[in-house]
């Protein structure tokens, strides 16, 4: 990767963050965290909070809750369409009895 290539990519991704709001959002949560009388024990926790974020989260059980339920939900899925199938037989039986 060539000097002006990186370059160019910085300016880009810059001009990304500065038309998204981003630049001005950490400006203000750092001024609002250089503000502060006492500084916070836990700076980035004080950042989540003041861009909106849940604190408490455990992120891992979240994932794992996500991961069962689409596991039950390709299983559902799965009977869903296993029904399906049963109930067309059911109908060209039904059909052909009654023809």
């Amino acid at each position: 990767m060539s000097y002006e290539t990186a370059d160019s990519q910085k300016e880009e991704f810059r001009k990304y963050l500065e038309k998204n709001g981003i630049i001005s959002q950490l400006t203000r949560v750092l001024v609002g965290l250089y503000e502060e009388p006492e500084r916070p024990a836990n700076a980035v926790d004080y950042i989540k909070k003041y861009l909106g974020a849940p604190t408490g989260v455990d992120v891992e059980e979240l994932r794992a809750d996500n991961d069962e339920l689409r596991r039950q939900n390709a299983e559902l899925e799965a009977k869903v369409a296993s029904l399906t199938q049963q109930l067309k037989e059911l109908q060209t039986e039904q059909e052909e009895q009654e023809g």
